[in-house]
């Protein structure tokens, strides 16, 4: 994928969002700022700090699916749809080490009435990948 560096939009949450991905009212959280590129990429530059590590000096397995599932999440509520993980697949290419700068990109795939295919990926900053990913998610209508 080619790298979005122009034109990126921040997308906007609630006040009180305690999303553990993007939550600014969580305190625990990792705190993501996500971007949307004009061709529907959303796109987040970040670094995890090392309360998240694994083993000793790179990023948990767990986070970084966390990582690639927040993106892809994203991607689908960039288009004003609220929907939850039905599916993921993630595959880890290298590890990732705690407190470097990484990029995480995603989009929607195809969309199928209720059901969002996505995918993402965590890059370097060469565009390298560190991880991808795919999932499916399902609509779903708040209360």
């Amino acid at each position: 994928m080619k790298p979005h560096t122009e034109h990126l939009i921040p997308l906007t949450h609630t006040a009180q969002n305690r999303c553990f991905g993007c939550g600014t009212a969580n305190p625990g959280g990792l705190h993501l700022h996500f971007l949307l590129a004009p061709d529907g990429t959303v796109v987040c530059p970040a670094t995890i700090s090392d309360l998240f590590e694994g083993p000793t000096g790179f990023l948990h397995g767990g986070i970084i699916a966390t990582l690639i599932d927040e993106t892809m999440s994203k991607a689908v509520r960039a288009s004003g749809i609220t929907a939850m993980t039905r599916h993921m697949e993630v595959d880890y290419r290298r590890p990732i080490p705690s407190g470097s700068s990484i990029r995480l990109e995603g989009r929607v795939a195809h969309k199928e009435g209720r059901k969002h295919w996505a995918e993402a990926w965590i890059l370097d900053d060469a565009g390298m990948r560190y991880a991808q990913g795919k999932g499916l998610f399902i609509e779903v209508h708040p209360r």
